[in-house]
């Protein structure tokens, strides 16, 4: 049996829904869209020190981007990799919109709560985002920007952000592999630029299994200079920290 495509955990993620989890180093997250219009908003902390999280400036700076795809990689406030996307079906994932907070939901969609509407209330990242946190020793005071994987957003010249609908179709998929012991939150709900009048209802399926170690033609390894800096810096601290062979 090939192990390396034996699927560990696969999880479907319902619209409106969240999950975290602890993932260790050299695993292969696969995130497809079971619906057109898909939006989940990810986060990222090194799970041996939460200190380190995702650092959206460093990212888009040492990448010469504004958004991510295949080849680019997740840094972290320390210069290192915390995960990195090696396949990817649609070529633009947004990270400058953010996730969508209470107000927002409640002021495009209705005001709904779970005493009223149960499991049907509609959710928003913030909330999501605090929940697991907290249920990860953290608080809000730890919430950083995410990125929103399916979702397109863009600037024009004048610096206006425009949602694109229709980005996703059923079954786009991403890749991403674990660079190092990373903590894993996701909530899956509505981009906060989303045009559509009502609360979307897209499912999310995450699956998680091994990857292939990194060669080196890799192309998230290669796609910059930076990029490799930055393996090179997770790969130390894998050494120093852990030992063994990478």
């Amino acid at each position: 049996m090939n192990t390396l495509s034996s699927s560990i955990l696969s999880k479907t993620i319902p619209a409106g829904g969240k999950w975290s989890g602890r993932i260790s180093r050299g695993k292969r997250l696969t995130f497809t869209a079971l619906e057109e219009g898909a939006n989940v908003s990810i986060l990222f902390y090194n799970a041996n020190d939460t200190a380190e999280r995702y650092n959206m400036s460093d990212t888009l700076k040492a990448q010469h981007t504004a958004h991510l795809t295949k080849g680019n990689v997740l840094m972290s406030d320390n210069g290192q990799v915390l995960a990195s996307i090696i396949e990817d079906s649609l070529g633009w994932h947004d990270t400058i919109s953010g996730y969508a907070t209470r107000r927002l939901i409640a002021e495009k969609y209705g005001k709904t709560t779970y005493q009223e509407q149960r499991n049907d209330w509609y959710r928003s990242g913030e909330e999501n985002f605090t929940i697991e946190l907290f249920r990860n020793g953290l608080t809000s005071r730890d919430l950083v920007p995410v990125v929103n994987l399916f979702s397109k957003v863009f600037c024009d010249e004048e610096g206006n952000m425009h949602f694109v609908s229709g980005h996703a179709q059923k079954g786009d998929t991403v890749m991403l592999r674990t660079e190092m012991d990373v903590m894993l939150i996701l909530s899956n709900t509505p981009n906060p630029l989303d045009t559509s009048s009502t609360y979307p209802s897209v499912p999310i399926e995450l699956s998680i299994s091994d990857a292939e170690p990194v060669q080196e033609e890799d192309v998230c390894l290669n796609h910059r200079p930076e990029n490799r800096r930055a393996f090179e810096n997770t790969w130390d601290d894998v050494l120093l920290n852990k030992g063994g062979i990478l």
